[in-house]
């Protein structure tokens, strides 16, 4: 019996997560896994109602729950930056969930940017450290607000935070089974302490245990144009905080938009939590016009990481099949099909 919170939050969030609850509890009758959810209000609503953002015991509360399913945080009426670092950086941190991970793959029937690029060149994988790096929020001012005013902002990295972060993404790599390649994504000409220790670390690692895997090194700006350029190149990449931040958007456009696009936020020996990497999108509040397909691909990132491989697996075929045979666009209210009616498809393609 799978314990999963529900936080549907904020604008379309709770429509794409009704989508996902609905494949999730279809897939659950075919494969015959059992589970139950508790749904949670933490958001914009209930910040501006009550002027909470999460309660104390909330951290603990859902430490209790295998994994957490997520909507969206972002609300129009509150400032930018409040919701998102109190309820997505600070469950990210206090439950240790160290590893953003973020698949890159273009499906059948889904149009991508790239010019002559199809599903044979678009996947990859990328590993993102998640509770350290520019994000910790190190740092500070100095005569603030005067004409000799100082912001510093610290990159917090620890051997401790890199090498596990190392390990999971050779550990994916393997697990893939494709190219196995892990590619490491930094700045070593011009962030020279910070990528010392990861370029050390990635290769004294790979060495002594991953001799199978082979270690491939690119600047984040080399990234930036191959992953446009030549998508094929990559198997697995591995990066910091703020370099995965800007890439894993990247690759959410190249395989075709952030309606596709999911993401898992996971502790490998805790509560992981997963989501739609878009965002709450109000201008769509309650027109059931929102593409729920991310949300639906988050809930097959759940059930693989939980040991479900088989739903997960059945979750994908059916979203493909959608995609390449039913919708004619992924965008907000051009694909043809109501929100609800999307969810259908994927249930019943099952």
């Amino acid at each position: 019996m799978y314990k999963i919170a529900v936080i549907p939050g904020d604008g379309t969030g709770p429509e794409v997560v009704n989508e996902g609850l609905k494949v999730l509890n279809a897939v659950a009758a075919k494969t015959g896994f059992k589970y139950e959810t508790t749904t949670f209000d933490f958001g914009g609503e209930r910040y501006l109602r009550t002027g909470e953002i999460l309660p104390p015991t909330a951290v603990e509360e859902l430490k209790g729950f295998d994994a957490i399913y997520l909507g969206a945080i972002g609300h129009p009426d509150v400032k930018p930056g409040i919701l998102e670092k109190g309820i997505l950086l600070t469950l990210r941190f206090e439950l240790d969930q160290y590893i953003n991970l973020r698949p890159v793959k273009l499906y059948p029937g889904v149009e991508t940017p790239l010019k002559d690029k199809g599903p044979e060149h678009i996947d990859f994988v990328v590993v993102r450290e998640n509770t350290e790096g520019l994000y910790t929020g190190g740092g500070g001012f100095l005569r603030k607000g005067t004409p000799d005013e100082v912001a510093i902002q610290e990159s917090i990295n620890t051997r401790k935070g890199v090498e596990r972060c190392l390990r999971y993404a050779f550990e994916y790599c393997q697990r893939r089974n494709k190219q196995k390649t892990l590619t490491l994504c930094g700045k070593t000409n011009v962030l020279t302490y910070a990528f010392d220790l990861w370029e050390r670390a990635f290769n004294e690692i790979g060495e002594a245990d991953y001799p199978d895997i082979k270690r491939d090194y690119a600047h984040i700006d080399a990234i930036c144009m191959w992953m446009i350029k030549n998508p094929e190149w990559f198997d697995v990449i591995v990066t910091d905080n703020m370099f995965g931040d800007i890439i894993t958007d990247l690759g959410a456009m190249i395989q075709g938009g952030m309606g596709i696009a999911a993401g898992g936020n996971i502790n490998p020996d805790g509560t992981s939590m997963f989501e739609p990497i878009g965002g709450s999108a109000p201008k769509y509040t309650g027109q059931n016009v929102i593409n729920p397909l991310a949300a639906i691909c988050a809930v097959g990132m759940m059930l693989d990481t939980l040991g479900e491989t088989e739903a997960a697996q059945m979750i994908e075929k059916s979203v493909m099949n959608v995609c390449q045979y039913k919708l004619k666009s992924l965008s907000a209210g051009k694909m043809g099909y109501s929100t609800t009616e999307v969810g259908d498809m994927v249930a019943e393609g099952l």
